[in-house]
């Protein structure tokens, strides 16, 4: 079974291909990893999987779902595209508490389960605005997971953290795909494709070819 279907994807921008005639399946459970250079395309195929860039030529399938058709934005996925982005005079908690009064699924003990789960103290009062990166970076990945998504979409999740935060992460990534998640993962660090990965493929000017 399949969580991601891609067939003939092709992104422009006025006269730049971006992404270019993209076919290409990702496997429930598994965790599968995008590799490239900045630019390449990988975050642009995030946004246009995430319903965050629309497109015209081909078709995205999550869960069965036709992306721009079926809906606009995918039910149960949670998402890290580009530096998590809080309201910076607010607590973590608080930030994450917001976010989860938009679509009502969950309370407060799902909020602060998630950001034990990365690390994090529920009860630090501290804003957002004086975190570090890779605070930030935690707490990301704590609004990416706290409503219990099946699929993750997560661009350079390691970004900022220190060596024992990096082995935190991939052991909590880990965990997620033996309880059956699907993990779509974009990285600059050879290390962490290796450690993670079931599938790789790499992006090269908007072109994407399966290398593992």
């Amino acid at each position: 079974m399949n969580a991601i279907e891609i067939k003939n994807l092709t992104k422009k921008f006025k006269d730049v291909t971006v992404l270019s005639n993209i076919t290409i399946d990702f496997e429930k459970g598994k965790i599968h990893g995008l590799i490239g250079r900045n630019g390449s395309g990988k975050t642009m195929l995030m946004k246009c999987i995430c319903g965050i860039v629309p497109y015209k030529i081909g078709e995205i399938r999550v869960d069965d779902k036709i992306i721009g058709k079926d809906i606009d934005i995918p039910k149960n996925v949670g998402v890290i595209i580009e530096t998590p982005g809080f309201l910076p005079n607010y607590s973590g908690f608080n930030n994450l508490k917001f976010l989860a009064k938009i679509s009502g699924k969950i309370g407060n003990a799902e909020i602060k389960n998630a950001i034990k789960s990365v690390g994090l103290n529920p009860d630090d009062k501290k804003h957002v605005g004086k975190y570090s990166l890779g605070m930030r970076q935690r707490l990301g990945l704590a609004q990416a997971i706290m409503e219990n998504p099946d699929i993750l979409i997560l661009d350079e999740p390691m970004n900022g953290l220190d060596k024992d935060g990096v082995q935190d992460m991939r052991q909590y990534l880990l965990d997620l795909k033996s309880q059956g998640k699907t993990i779509l993962i974009a990285s600059h660090s050879a290390e962490d494709i290796d450690v993670l990965c079931d599938t790789v493929c790499e992006m090269e000017k908007g072109k994407l070819k399966k290398i593992r």
